[in-house]
């Protein structure tokens, strides 16, 4: 997988992760370990793009 797919397909989960966050977050009833768990899960995929992203402009 080249780097761009790599780089592309983070960015597809860290999407799918958004919206199944908003959706959690509009249900009540959601536990808030659920809600943390999926918060840092996005964050982990932005680090790892933004990571890759800078590497591949040095």
């Amino acid at each position: 997988m080249s780097m761009q797919a790599h780089v592309a397909e983070l960015e597809r989960r860290h999407q799918a992760l958004d919206r199944e966050l908003k959706e959690a977050m509009a249900r009540p009833a959601t536990e808030e370990t659920r809600i943390t768990d999926l918060k840092r899960r996005k964050l982990h995929l932005k680090d790892e793009i933004t990571r890759l992203k800078s590497s591949t402009l040095h």
